[in-house]
């Protein structure tokens, strides 16, 4: 079988993780094996580097070099929040048409997802040969399909650590705290956090996701019981969550309807999404608290962009699986011929295999937690979430607490 000749662009987009690179460098040396591929060229931030022509050429990257660069978080190629349409897919298909680019990887989410199916469909449509592979990326956890993302496992692990570090602190000094978590639509993010409750009584003692409405009086209803419960109460919340909806029937986040009451009007990106990251929210519902509850000791936080890119926090799980779903795109493109979605399928105890799936079931598409692992309160997660995440996060760091009776006097 004659073997389609030519460039390999990769690219990365959206948010970093902490083991993008892996995918990256899976990638690059993998189908540097490849005799039919020709260079191996890198866009510099994104889809942007793409249309504006700025590459380099990974072909020549030393396999040292790669290697740290695989073990470093963040985008090392830079990324981008463009998110293109059919006019912008257009100028991205008609440079690789005249760079002799005939296979495309792009590392990222939904989005970038969809930014494959449209280069790929005008492929297609000219005739032209491109062998086009989505390579799942995001600490969201939200693509359709696939069991999990490469970049939550660690992303989890660091959420579960802080609420670890945030539930001793808390267990020292009592009080209410609450976490802000990312997890604009899907909350399988904040979810992670209920591995730090190592007992019965460790926090987060409440957790709410944007899957189910929330609401105010509830919330401090839950907190007030939490606190009389275990005399402190440590809260996980979504950047995400809800609590009403607009004229036209689409969620209004929180986040930003508390920024409007204080005449902040929030920035919408390239996605239409408002700003969430603010601190806002984090700030009103534990102020919320203390004029509420007359608690007097409340403190939170914005977890903000540390979730990410957090050095030294990475799941070996995760780092793992991003390497093999970047060798598996190179694999797919050459051995089989094929486009697609490199999705992940979880099998017996805990093992994965990889799959590819067509790219129309992945572009665009979100998918929230299912209601069987959000406990039946709305403020909590289920064992079956707990079974579901522990193997990717792995290990947390160990904390013990002090076992000893009261002195005799």
């Amino acid at each position: 079988m004659s073997r389609l000749v030519g460039k390999v662009v990769i690219a990365q987009g959206g948010g970093p993780t902490a083991v993008i690179n892996q995918s990256l460098v899976g990638a690059v040396v993998e189908a540097r094996k490849f005799p039919e591929i020709t260079r191996v060229w890198g866009a510099v931030h994104g889809v942007r580097g793409i249309i504006e022509e700025k590459f380099v050429d990974l072909s020549e990257a030393t396999t040292h070099n790669l290697e740290l660069v695989a073990r470093s978080p963040s985008a090392a190629l830079g990324s981008t929040r463009d998110k293109p349409d059919a006019d912008y897919c257009l100028k991205i298909f008609n440079v690789f048409k005249r760079r002799d680019v005939h296979y495309f990887f792009y590392i990222g989410g939904n989005d970038s997802a969809d930014t494959v199916k449209i280069v790929n469909e005008f492929a297609a449509k000219e005739g032209y040969q491109l062998r086009a592979i989505h390579i799942p990326k995001t600490v969201d956890n939200d693509l359709p399909v696939t069991d999990h993302c490469p970049g939550y496992g660690s992303a989890a692990l660091f959420v579960a650590s802080a609420f670890s570090g945030a539930n001793v602190d808390n267990v020292a000094l009592p009080g209410v705290y609450i976490g802000v978590v990312m997890g604009r639509h899907a909350g399988w993010l904040t979810g992670a956090s209920c591995l730090a409750r190592k007992h019965e009584n460790d926090g987060p003692h409440l957790v709410y996701l944007p899957e189910r409405q929330f609401s105010i009086d509830q919330f401090l209803a839950d907190v007030d019981a939490a606190f009389k419960k275990h005399a402190r109460c440590l809260v996980a919340v979504s950047e995400g969550v809800w609590g009403e909806k607009d004229a036209k029937g689409k969620k209004v986040p929180l986040a930003a309807a508390l920024m409007r009451k204080f005449g902040r009007e929030p920035q919408v990106d390239a996605h239409g999404n408002v700003q969430l990251s603010g601190g806002a929210l984090a700030d009103e519902l534990a102020d919320a608290v203390g004029k509420q509850l007359k608690i007097k000791r409340v403190r939170s936080d914005t977890f903000g962009y540390l979730q990410r890119s957090f050095p030294g926090v990475v799941s070996p799980t995760d780092a793992r699986e991003a390497r093999e779903v970047g060798e598996k795109a190179a694999q797919y493109a050459c051995w089989h011929d094929v486009d697609g979605s490199i999705v992940i399928r979880r099998t017996g105890d805990y093992a994965v295999k990889y799959e590819l799936a067509p790219l129309a079931d992945i572009a665009a598409k979100t998918r929230v937690v299912p209601p069987e692992y959000i406990n039946a309160e709305g403020n909590g997660m289920t064992d079956a979430f707990r079974a579901y995440v522990r193997p990717l996060a792995g290990e947390l760091p160990y904390v013990e607490r002090l076992w000893a009776p009261p002195a005799t006097l």
